[in-house]
């Protein structure tokens, strides 16, 4: 496995685990101090990670109280092949137009977003990033 040096921008190498179809996992406390992880479409605008929810969901709730979060993506071809971010929420704002969800929806399945409804998008500072660029190639 070949670690690359912790930093607050994901490396070019890696940068197909945020801007392609693979699902990240999103890490936050509860209410109630435990720990939750969801599996979530996720975004790199090139600065920071983007997530989705519906409007009043209790994740949306819960992160405007406790902004800190973790998110991992995998590659699913390599398990040694990662990202695990640790940040926290800096901006929580209306999916206008269902725009982002769209965007992500062509990019997972193919097609527009099958749910109607109100959305929201998460914006997520990178505070540090580890990662790995898989399996070494000998």
């Amino acid at each position: 496995m070949v670690r690359l040096p912790r930093s607050t921008t994901v490396p070019e190498q890696l940068l197909d685990l945020v801007t392609t179809n693979i699902v990240g996992s999103l890490a936050y406390v509860r209410g109630d101090g435990l720990l939750a992880i969801v599996h979530v479409w996720i975004d790199w605008d090139g600065e920071h990670i983007l997530a989705s929810s519906p409007k009043g969901s209790y994740k949306g709730r819960v992160l405007r109280e406790r902004p800190q979060v973790a998110v991992s993506a995998v590659d699913p071809r390599d398990p040694w092949r990662f990202l695990n971010v640790s940040g926290h929420v800096i901006d929580i704002h209306e999916d206008e137009g269902l725009t982002f969800i769209n965007r992500l929806a062509q990019r997972y399945m193919g097609g527009p977003y099958p749910r109607t409804g109100e959305r929201e998008v998460f914006v997520i500072a990178v505070d540090r990033i580890a990662a790995s660029e898989g399996r070494s190639r000998r």
